[in-house]
């Protein structure tokens, strides 16, 4: 443990130049007295470090000085392509390896390319759940990922809200997660084609001692545009019906976004003697769909499924306890 610290703390300095006891504590997870020993251990070693005082001081390493222990562990090869995304890394356990790995890979670059990558990083950020939206609990996510890696099967009881609400078991062969909008998808099969399911929708999940072999040819990126392509097309069980006037129908693209929008416009009936019209809009969960209906007020009558009906109805009436009507003399 305290050699890859030390590895880390040399290769913080060989990118980053000169930096504080503090800054360096910091971005090992240590305290500032353990850096002092790791920097007193790594000059026991040879390595040309020293330490400038004043307010704009701290370690560094002699100019031209240069290490090449920079080799990758198996862990931190498999975190590299989520280096750019600290927080699904965090989620999936690998946050430490991400880190580690991508100090490792600026430490090999030469320096234009090592100065170049810097400035991306200045300039671009990758911020993937919506405006106000926490990101889903997702305390199974790990379990999955560790099943997903070694081909293991797994039992999950899973929420479920259509056809028919409740919690269902599944047996199930992980081939991949999907990070969408902030949200933890798992493809698997189980005794069909594979099928998509919503991680922090999984209430219980046990792994296995038998393992699974993966399908050949499977794309997961093919896969997850199929898959896309059909939500979007409405391709699914899991729609609503809902009655909407004039203004709710204009207001449709900014509830469901540009291109769900016209495609659920294309659904529309024609209008009734008020001038409201039906339409049919794909749905990802009961939650979600009632807290979009509802922004649209009186201008939106939500008439399935009756899980939806009965959510929106539940907040209607909590709504009027809190802002009850007073009659005036």
């Amino acid at each position: 443990m305290r050699a890859s610290r030390l590895l880390s703390l040399l290769l913080l300095l060989q990118n980053r130049g000169r930096m504080s006891a503090a800054q360096l504590a910091t971005e090992l997870g240590v305290t500032a007295r353990t850096v002092y020993r790791d920097v007193e251990a790594l000059a026991a070693a040879g390595v040309p470090i020293y330490a400038e005082q004043g307010p704009t001081g701290g370690y560094q390493l002699m100019d031209g000085y240069r290490t090449r222990l920079t080799g990758l562990t198996a862990d931190e090869a498999e975190s590299l392509f989520l280096t750019g995304m600290p927080q699904p890394a965090a989620e999936l356990g690998l946050g430490a390896q991400a880190a580690a790995a991508e100090l490792k890979l600026m430490a090999a670059l030469p320096t234009p390319y090592r100065e170049a990558s810097t400035r991306i990083r200045q300039r671009f950020h990758l911020d993937a759940p919506g405006w106000y939206r926490e990101p889903d609990a997702v305390p199974h996510l790990l379990a999955v990922a560790e099943a997903l890696w070694q081909d293991q099967v797994i039992e999950v009881r899973y929420r479920r809200w259509a056809p028919r609400p409740g919690v269902v078991g599944r047996r199930l062969h992980p081939l991949g997660l999907v990070l969408k909008a902030g949200v933890w998808y798992l493809i698997a099969a189980g005794r069909d084609e594979p099928r998509t399911y919503r991680v922090s929708a999984i209430v219980e999940l046990q792994r296995l001692p038998e393992n699974f072999t993966r399908p050949d040819g499977f794309d997961l990126a093919k896969f997850w545009q199929a898959h896309v392509e059909r939500y979007e097309r409405a391709e699914t069980a899991e729609v609503a019906v809902v009655r909407l006037s004039p203004a709710g129908i204009a207001a449709l693209p900014d509830i469901l976004g540009p291109r769900a929008g016209r495609l659920a416009t294309r659904t529309l009936t024609p209008a009734d003697p008020d001038g409201w019209r039906r339409v049919t809009i794909p749905l990802e969960s009961v939650d979600h769909a009632a807290a979009g209906l509802l922004r649209l007020g009186a201008d939106a009558q939500a008439l399935a499924p009756p899980e939806l009906v009965e959510r929106i109805t539940a907040t209607i009436r909590a709504l009027t306890r809190l802002y009850p009507t007073t009659s005036k003399d």
